[in-house]
Formats: C-alpha cells, sequence, structure tokens
C-alpha cells in the first residue's frame, strides 16, 4: 500500500526546520550505503549522531506520534529515528530496495522495515526532477509531495530517487517496523479502521453495527498482530 497523508507539518513547522537545516552540517550519503547500494547513492545525509539532526527527529517523531492517519496506516511498534537528506547537482539514488534489519546502536535495538516513509521538506516548484518512484503492483508510481507531506510504502518495494536536475530536495526518510508485518494484511485493517470512522459519524456511540465491525477489527488484529 503507497499512502500520501496531508499537513504533517504545517507552512510555519516546515519553514523553522528548513531554517535550522540551512546550517546543519552535512555529509557525503553513501557512507550509509550498503554494498551494492553505494554504486547507485548520490546524496548528502546527516549523521544519526548528530545531536541537532536527532532533535529534529526526535520532533518528527513526535508529529508522527499524533496523526490518527499514519497510526490507523503503520500499527507502528519500533520506528528507526528520521534521517535527512538532501539532494542536488544532480543527486539520485538509483533502484533499490532497503534494508530488511535496521540497527539502532543509540538504543540497542534492531528494527525490522516494514514500512518506508519520506517526509517532504521542499515545495515541488524548488526543485527540478527527484522524484520518488516506487513500484507497485500497478505498476510504477511517481511522488513528488508539498512540503509537510509523507508518503508511506512497503520497505520491500524497489524504489529508486531520480536525479534532481536543479534546486535542491530536501527530506526526512525513517523506517517503521509494524505490529502486522504482512503488508495485505495491514491494508484491510486499514481499510476497516477508516471505514468505522466515516459510519461512526453521526451514530450513536452504542450503534451496534458499529460495534460489530469494530469487533471484527480487533478479533483481526489479535490474529495478525506480532508483539
Amino acid at each position: 500500500m503507497l499512502l500520501t497523508i496531508e499537513g504533517l507539518l504545517s507552512t510555519d513547522e516546515v519553514a523553522a526546520l528548513r531554517d535550522e537545516l540551512s546550517g546543519a552540517a552535512w555529509k557525503d550519503g553513501a557512507e550509509t550505503a550498503g554494498t551494492r547500494s553505494v554504486s547507485v547513492k548520490q546524496n548528502l545525509q546527516l549523521g544519526v549522531t548528530d545531536p541537532q539532526a536527532r532533535e529534529w527527529g526526535n520532533g518528527l517523531l513526535s508529529k508522527l506520534g499524533r496523526n490518527p492517519t499514519f497510526i490507523s496506516a503503520s500499527l507502528a511498534e519500533k520506528i528507526f529515528p528520521p534521517v535527512f537528506n538532501l539532494y542536488q547537482d544532480g543527486g539520485h539514488y538509483g533502484c533499490h530496495v532497503d534494508s530488511a534489519l535496521m540497527r539502532v546502536p543509540q538504543a540497542d535495538i534492531t528494527i525490522r522495515s516494514d514500512i518506508s516513509a519520506t517526509i517532504f521538506l521542499s515545495e515541488p516548484d524548488e526543485y527540478e526532477g527527484g522524484e520518488l518512484v516506487v513500484e507497485t503492483e500497478y505498476g510504477a508510481q511517481e511522488v513528488k509531495l508539498p512540503a509537510g507531506d509523507i508518503v508511506l510504502y512497503p520497505s520491500n518495494s524497489l524504489h529508486q530517487v531520480m536525479p534532481v536536475t536543479k534546486g535542491q530536495r530536501i527530506c526526512a526518510i525513517t523506517w517503521i517496523q509494524s505490529a502486522v508485518a504482512d503488508t495485505p494484511a495491514r491494508s484491510m485493517l486499514f481499510d476497516l479502521d477508516q471505514s468505522i470512522q466515516s459510519l461512526s459519524v453521526g451514530r450513536d456511540k452504542q450503534d451496534p453495527d458499529v460495534d460489530r465491525l469494530i469487533h471484527v477489527y480487533h478479533n483481526l488484529l489479535r490474529r495478525w498482530a506480532q508483539v
């Protein structure tokens, strides 16, 4: 499931974060690439141990933890500390798949990547190229969102960032271990939850039909969750 969520960050929040990032100590992104990915990765990143990057990343995690659509779609169990990246001057990331297991040394945990997420921090008209292209069951999907929006997609998907031929593309990326690892099951739970939310509007809080759907939702979650 490829899902976009609008307005994770407000215009003012994006502007404030971009202002802070303007003085960031960017490093070659190839330093964190795997043995095969290093040949197709050309960008700049902030180190995961950078104290400012960790502070900004914690702010993003707080926003994710309060977003009902993200919570419903991801059923997040663990989230990797957000990584800030910058693409410019032809920077790109060729076709690749994200690592299945990601170590977080500072927390002494390992995260299984079920869902990948990109939070856009540059407006689409600030740069040319830079589309995130994700291979899905319906073919390749191009994603280039307004600043403050986020896209979620399965971590096992082949994907790439097209070359940025003008301007700067600044984003934050992260990976989520879901309580429900199976993508189709997680998608069905999300659709069911969204339907329950819609059908609940204007109905009695003890409506038997809504209660029955909630009963089904939680029993499916109980069957599929791994916690």
